[in-house]
């Protein structure tokens, strides 16, 4: 039986492990870019050797992807419309959105490495802005998704656009709590955002029907 036991430790320290690679390396670039962290720093900040560090992830490029992916993760959750128990459709889109700005605040990583990968310019593509770019698109389409399924006569163009403006305004207001955080509420915004945002789609839609 004490096999088992062994294999069990092996693996919780293995994700221990990971985990703490992943918070250091969360630190260090936030602090230095990606330019700036390297497997050396991250193995000072997290007290494991890069030896430990190279058996969980191929190299810089694969651990900063795991980082987005694994705050993105947590941030998809809260990209979730509330069911109609909730209220109107617009109490339930606000609801939504402050969930997502407290999902921000929480596991900000995803948003801010991803955008600093994207606005960087590299001779190689780095992993981490490809993994980024392609989580982007999964958050758009289910905004998408939620324009539609909320505004069902509105034509695709008039839906691209507003989940355009979506996407955008949240990235300008997590840019602007980062630079400013004093200055607002996020949640607040968030919600202000979304209110916006329903009603330009309301709007659109009377447009359309009439």
């Amino acid at each position: 039986m004490t096999r088992p036991a062994t294999a069990r430790r092996k693996r919780a320290n293995g994700v221990e492990s990971r985990q703490r690679i992943l918070d250091a390396a969360v630190e260090i670039s936030g602090e230095r870019g990606y330019e700036g962290t390297s497997i050396a720093a991250v193995s000072a900040k997290c007290g494991l050797p890069a030896s430990s560090i190279y058996w969980h992830f191929e190299d810089k490029d694969d651990l900063i992807a795991a980082v987005i992916e694994r705050s993105f993760a947590a941030w998809l959750r809260a990209v979730e419309l509330p069911g109609a128990e909730a209220g109107t459709p617009l109490e339930r889109v606000t609801a939504m959105a402050a969930n997502v700005a407290h999902s921000l605040v929480e596991a900000p990583d995803f948003l801010r490495l991803g955008l600093m990968l994207a606005l960087e310019r590299h001779p190689a593509e780095p992993r981490g802005r490809s993994e980024f770019l392609q989580v982007r698109g999964i958050a758009r389409a289910r905004i998408t998704d939620m324009i539609r399924a909320l505004f069902p006569s509105l034509d695709e163009d008039v839906v691209g656009t507003l989940t355009t403006y979506a996407v955008a305004g949240a990235d300008g207001l997590f840019v602007h709590h980062e630079i400013d955080g004093d200055r607002g509420d996020l949640a607040e915004m968030f919600e202000l955002h979304a209110r916006l945002v329903y009603e330009a789609a309301v709007r659109a839609a009377e447009r359309s029907e009439g």
